[in-house]
Protein backbone atom coordinates (compact mmCIF):
# COMPACT_ATOMS: atom_id res chain seq x y z
CA UNK A 1 0.00 0.00 0.00
CA UNK A 2 0.38 3.72 -0.57
CA UNK A 3 0.59 5.94 2.74
CA UNK A 4 1.62 9.73 3.64
CA UNK A 5 2.93 10.03 7.12
CA UNK A 6 2.91 13.74 8.60
CA UNK A 7 5.54 13.50 12.09
CA UNK A 8 8.73 11.47 12.21
CA UNK A 9 9.10 12.28 15.72
CA UNK A 10 10.85 8.98 18.08
CA UNK A 11 7.35 6.94 17.43
CA UNK A 12 6.62 8.43 13.81
CA UNK A 13 9.97 7.66 12.51
CA UNK A 14 10.32 3.90 13.64
CA UNK A 15 6.83 3.39 12.46
CA UNK A 16 7.80 4.50 8.86
CA UNK A 17 10.95 2.46 8.97
CA UNK A 18 8.56 -0.93 9.88
CA UNK A 19 6.12 0.16 7.45
CA UNK A 20 8.89 -0.27 4.98
CA UNK A 21 10.43 -3.75 5.75
CA UNK A 22 6.97 -5.07 4.32
CA UNK A 23 7.56 -2.53 0.95
CA UNK A 24 4.82 -0.23 1.67
CA UNK A 25 5.89 2.86 -0.30
CA UNK A 26 5.88 5.74 2.48
CA UNK A 27 5.93 9.35 1.88
CA UNK A 28 7.15 11.36 4.81
CA UNK A 29 7.25 15.04 5.95
CA UNK A 30 8.35 16.33 9.58
CA UNK A 31 9.12 20.05 10.34
CA UNK A 32 12.49 19.19 11.02
CA UNK A 33 14.57 17.60 8.34
CA UNK A 34 16.41 15.27 10.25
CA UNK A 35 14.01 12.46 9.80
CA UNK A 36 13.04 13.23 6.40
CA UNK A 37 16.50 12.00 5.78
CA UNK A 38 16.54 9.26 7.32
CA UNK A 39 13.53 7.85 6.52
CA UNK A 40 14.53 8.26 3.09
CA UNK A 41 17.53 6.24 3.34
CA UNK A 42 15.31 3.57 4.17
CA UNK A 43 13.60 3.63 1.19
CA UNK A 44 10.63 6.26 1.94
CA UNK A 45 9.92 9.05 -0.30
CA UNK A 46 11.08 12.32 1.19
CA UNK A 47 8.48 14.94 0.86
CA UNK A 48 9.35 18.79 0.85
CA UNK A 49 6.30 19.79 2.21
CA UNK A 50 2.36 18.71 2.99
CA UNK A 51 1.77 19.76 -0.11
CA UNK A 52 4.00 18.10 -1.75
CA UNK A 53 3.52 14.58 -0.05
CA UNK A 54 -0.07 14.86 -1.17
CA UNK A 55 0.74 15.10 -4.80
CA UNK A 56 3.51 12.38 -4.23
CA UNK A 57 0.21 10.38 -3.13
CA UNK A 58 -0.55 8.36 -6.60
CA UNK A 59 -2.56 5.77 -5.28
CA UNK A 60 -6.38 6.96 -5.09
CA UNK A 61 -8.38 7.12 -2.74
CA UNK A 62 -5.27 8.73 -0.82
CA UNK A 63 -4.25 7.99 3.02
CA UNK A 64 -2.01 10.36 5.39
CA UNK A 65 -1.16 9.50 8.58
CA UNK A 66 -0.95 12.24 11.38
CA UNK A 67 1.55 11.27 14.30
CA UNK A 68 2.24 15.12 16.21
CA UNK A 69 1.31 15.84 19.48
CA UNK A 70 -1.90 15.90 20.60
CA UNK A 71 -4.14 19.08 20.99
CA UNK A 72 -3.26 22.23 18.70
CA UNK A 73 -0.72 20.78 16.57
CA UNK A 74 -2.86 17.52 15.71
CA UNK A 75 -5.81 19.84 15.21
CA UNK A 76 -3.65 22.28 13.07
CA UNK A 77 -1.58 19.71 10.75
CA UNK A 78 -5.20 17.94 10.71
CA UNK A 79 -6.92 21.02 9.17
CA UNK A 80 -3.68 21.74 6.80
CA UNK A 81 -3.84 17.97 5.32
CA UNK A 82 -7.79 18.44 4.62
CA UNK A 83 -7.31 21.32 2.31
CA UNK A 84 -5.00 19.23 0.27
CA UNK A 85 -6.81 15.94 0.24
CA UNK A 86 -10.21 14.69 -1.52
CA UNK A 87 -13.71 13.47 -1.26
CA UNK A 88 -12.81 9.82 -0.41
CA UNK A 89 -9.43 9.95 1.00
CA UNK A 90 -8.50 9.70 4.82
CA UNK A 91 -6.94 10.72 7.49
CA UNK A 92 -5.42 8.82 10.32
CA UNK A 93 -4.39 9.90 13.68
CA UNK A 94 -2.06 7.89 15.50
CA UNK A 95 -1.18 10.44 18.64
CA UNK A 96 -2.90 10.64 22.14
CA UNK A 97 -5.80 12.75 21.30
CA UNK A 98 -8.63 13.29 23.30
CA UNK A 99 -11.30 11.06 22.00
CA UNK A 100 -14.26 13.76 21.78
CA UNK A 101 -12.08 15.73 19.75
CA UNK A 102 -11.43 13.00 17.49
CA UNK A 103 -15.27 12.50 17.35
CA UNK A 104 -15.50 15.90 16.20
CA UNK A 105 -12.45 15.97 13.89
CA UNK A 106 -14.21 12.80 11.83
CA UNK A 107 -17.56 14.99 12.04
CA UNK A 108 -15.73 18.19 10.78
CA UNK A 109 -13.93 15.87 7.81
CA UNK A 110 -17.30 14.10 7.29
CA UNK A 111 -18.77 17.30 6.00
CA UNK A 112 -15.72 17.51 3.16
CA UNK A 113 -16.45 14.02 2.50
CA UNK A 114 -12.96 12.70 3.65
CA UNK A 115 -12.57 9.95 6.10
CA UNK A 116 -11.23 9.79 9.54
CA UNK A 117 -9.73 6.88 11.32
CA UNK A 118 -8.71 7.18 14.96
CA UNK A 119 -5.48 4.73 15.84
CA UNK A 120 -4.65 4.34 19.57
CA UNK A 121 -1.11 3.67 19.73
CA UNK A 122 0.82 1.71 22.52
CA UNK A 123 4.31 0.50 22.03
CA UNK A 124 6.74 3.68 22.38
CA UNK A 125 10.63 3.62 21.40
CA UNK A 126 10.12 -0.70 21.37
CA UNK A 127 7.48 -0.38 18.82
CA UNK A 128 10.28 -0.69 15.68
CA UNK A 129 11.62 -4.14 16.88
CA UNK A 130 8.09 -5.68 18.53
CA UNK A 131 5.14 -4.05 17.10
CA UNK A 132 2.45 -1.72 17.82
CA UNK A 133 -0.69 -2.42 19.88
CA UNK A 134 -3.35 -0.52 17.23
CA UNK A 135 -6.83 0.43 19.30
CA UNK A 136 -8.30 1.62 15.68
CA UNK A 137 -11.92 3.28 15.61
CA UNK A 138 -13.60 4.00 12.05
CA UNK A 139 -15.98 3.15 9.41
CA UNK A 140 -15.55 -0.87 8.96
CA UNK A 141 -15.14 -0.60 5.37
CA UNK A 142 -12.35 2.47 5.55
CA UNK A 143 -10.39 0.31 8.43
CA UNK A 144 -10.77 -2.88 6.35
CA UNK A 145 -9.09 -1.04 3.11
CA UNK A 146 -6.06 0.30 5.69
CA UNK A 147 -5.73 -3.38 7.40
CA UNK A 148 -2.60 -3.91 5.49
CA UNK A 149 -0.98 -1.06 7.22
CA UNK A 150 -2.29 -1.90 10.59
CA UNK A 151 -1.31 -5.36 10.64
CA UNK A 152 2.16 -4.60 9.30
CA UNK A 153 3.09 -1.96 12.48
CA UNK A 154 1.13 -4.28 14.80
CA UNK A 155 2.16 -8.08 16.48
CA UNK A 156 0.11 -11.57 15.98
CA UNK A 157 -2.74 -10.06 17.60
CA UNK A 158 -2.03 -6.30 18.39
CA UNK A 159 -4.62 -4.55 16.41
CA UNK A 160 -8.19 -4.42 16.47
CA UNK A 161 -10.94 -2.02 15.06
CA UNK A 162 -12.91 -1.55 18.38
CA UNK A 163 -15.98 0.71 17.38
CA UNK A 164 -17.12 3.89 15.54
CA UNK A 165 -15.21 7.05 15.33
CA UNK A 166 -13.63 8.48 18.65
CA UNK A 167 -13.30 4.44 20.03
CA UNK A 168 -9.61 3.95 19.12
CA UNK A 169 -8.80 7.35 21.30
CA UNK A 170 -11.44 6.28 24.04
CA UNK A 171 -9.84 2.83 24.76
CA UNK A 172 -6.09 4.20 24.42
CA UNK A 173 -7.26 6.84 27.23
CA UNK A 174 -8.15 3.90 28.88
CA UNK A 175 -5.10 2.03 28.72
CA UNK A 176 -2.87 4.91 29.49
CA UNK A 177 -5.02 5.48 32.45
CA UNK A 178 -4.67 1.97 33.87
CA UNK A 179 -0.82 2.15 32.71
CA UNK A 180 -0.70 5.07 35.74
CA UNK A 181 -1.85 2.77 38.45
CA UNK A 182 -0.32 -0.33 37.41
CA UNK A 183 3.00 1.74 37.38
CA UNK A 184 2.34 3.85 40.70
CA UNK A 185 1.75 -0.09 42.27
CA UNK A 186 5.43 -1.13 41.34
CA UNK A 187 6.94 2.38 42.41
CA UNK A 188 5.21 2.30 45.70
CA UNK A 189 5.86 -1.62 46.38
CA UNK A 190 9.63 -1.08 45.33
CA UNK A 191 10.17 2.09 47.51
CA UNK A 192 8.99 0.12 50.25
CA UNK A 193 11.70 -2.72 49.54
CA UNK A 194 14.31 -0.09 49.42
CA UNK A 195 13.60 0.94 52.68
CA UNK A 196 13.56 -2.43 54.67
CA UNK A 197 16.53 -3.56 56.14
CA UNK A 198 17.74 -6.27 54.23
CA UNK A 199 19.76 -4.28 51.59
CA UNK A 200 17.36 -6.05 49.20
CA UNK A 201 19.31 -6.22 45.31
CA UNK A 202 15.65 -5.08 43.68
CA UNK A 203 17.06 -6.28 39.71
CA UNK A 204 17.05 -9.50 41.39
CA UNK A 205 13.23 -9.58 42.96
CA UNK A 206 11.87 -7.74 39.73
CA UNK A 207 13.82 -10.38 37.38
CA UNK A 208 12.65 -13.16 40.16
CA UNK A 209 8.75 -11.59 39.67
CA UNK A 210 8.76 -12.42 35.97
CA UNK A 211 8.96 -16.11 36.63
CA UNK A 212 5.59 -17.45 37.82
CA UNK A 213 4.25 -14.20 39.47
CA UNK A 214 1.09 -12.88 39.31
CA UNK A 215 3.10 -9.34 38.91
CA UNK A 216 4.63 -10.24 36.36
CA UNK A 217 4.70 -7.65 33.03
CA UNK A 218 6.05 -5.99 30.21
CA UNK A 219 6.88 -2.82 32.50
CA UNK A 220 8.46 -5.58 35.33
CA UNK A 221 11.13 -6.50 32.81
CA UNK A 222 11.49 -2.25 32.60
CA UNK A 223 12.04 -1.98 35.92
CA UNK A 224 14.71 -4.94 35.90
CA UNK A 225 16.26 -3.20 33.68
CA UNK A 226 16.31 0.04 34.79
CA UNK A 227 17.57 -1.35 38.46
CA UNK A 228 20.63 -3.21 36.27
CA UNK A 229 21.61 0.21 34.62
CA UNK A 230 21.53 1.59 38.72
CA UNK A 231 20.13 -0.28 41.57
CA UNK A 232 19.57 3.18 43.39
CA UNK A 233 18.17 5.69 40.36
CA UNK A 234 21.06 8.45 40.86
CA UNK A 235 20.69 9.88 37.76
CA UNK A 236 16.39 9.86 37.71
CA UNK A 237 14.80 12.90 39.45
CA UNK A 238 11.55 12.38 40.72
CA UNK A 239 9.44 14.97 38.85
CA UNK A 240 6.93 12.43 36.99
CA UNK A 241 4.91 14.68 34.41
CA UNK A 242 1.62 13.20 32.78
CA UNK A 243 0.52 13.39 29.06
CA UNK A 244 -2.90 14.33 29.62
CA UNK A 245 -4.64 11.00 29.26
CA UNK A 246 -4.44 10.09 32.83
CA UNK A 247 -6.21 13.44 33.35
CA UNK A 248 -8.80 12.72 30.46
CA UNK A 249 -9.38 8.87 32.29
CA UNK A 250 -10.12 10.55 35.13
CA UNK A 251 -12.66 13.73 34.14
CA UNK A 252 -14.11 10.51 31.81
CA UNK A 253 -15.06 8.77 35.37
CA UNK A 254 -16.63 11.79 36.52
CA UNK A 255 -18.86 11.70 34.08
CA UNK A 256 -19.77 8.65 33.64
CA UNK A 257 -20.09 8.14 37.71
CA UNK A 258 -17.95 5.15 37.92
CA UNK A 259 -15.15 5.14 40.27
CA UNK A 260 -11.47 5.13 39.81
CA UNK A 261 -9.64 5.74 42.70
CA UNK A 262 -6.47 4.07 42.00
CA UNK A 263 -6.39 5.40 39.06
CA UNK A 264 -7.25 9.03 40.53
CA UNK A 265 -4.58 8.59 43.03
CA UNK A 266 -1.79 7.60 40.17
CA UNK A 267 -2.27 11.16 39.02
CA UNK A 268 -2.38 12.79 41.61
CA UNK A 269 0.89 11.07 42.71
CA UNK A 270 2.50 12.87 39.29
CA UNK A 271 1.19 15.85 40.23
CA UNK A 272 2.62 15.58 43.81
CA UNK A 273 5.64 14.38 42.48
CA UNK A 274 6.49 17.88 40.56
CA UNK A 275 6.06 20.10 43.94
CA UNK A 276 9.25 20.98 45.68
CA UNK A 277 8.89 21.70 48.54
CA UNK A 278 5.35 20.83 48.89
CA UNK A 279 3.35 23.26 50.44
CA UNK A 280 0.86 20.35 51.45
CA UNK A 281 4.52 18.98 52.98
CA UNK A 282 4.99 22.04 54.90
CA UNK A 283 0.93 22.27 56.29
CA UNK A 284 1.19 18.23 57.18
CA UNK A 285 4.49 19.28 58.85
CA UNK A 286 3.49 22.11 60.95
CA UNK A 287 0.11 20.64 61.75
CA UNK A 288 2.06 17.45 63.01
CA UNK A 289 4.37 20.36 65.09
CA UNK A 290 1.45 22.09 66.33
CA UNK A 291 -0.67 19.02 67.59
CA UNK A 292 2.14 16.70 68.79
CA UNK A 293 5.61 18.77 69.40
CA UNK A 294 6.83 16.52 65.98
CA UNK A 295 10.20 17.40 64.61
CA UNK A 296 10.00 19.90 61.54
CA UNK A 297 13.02 19.45 59.57
CA UNK A 298 14.52 21.97 57.93
CA UNK A 299 15.05 22.08 54.02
Amino acid sequence: MELGFVGLGRMGKNMVLRLLRDKHRIVGWNREPEPIAEVARAGAVAASSMADLAGCLAERPRAVWVMVPSGDATEQVIRDVAALLSPGDTIIDGGNSYYKDSVRRAQWLAERKIDFVDSGTSGGIWGLSVGYCLMVGGSEDVCRRLEPIFRMLAPEGGYARVGANGSGHLVKMIHNGIEYGMMQAYAEGFELLHASPYGLDLRQIASLWQHGSVVRSWLLELAESAFSEDPELRGVGDAVDDSGEGRWTVLESLERAVPVPVLALALQARFRSRQHPSFQGQVLAALRNKFGGHAIHKP
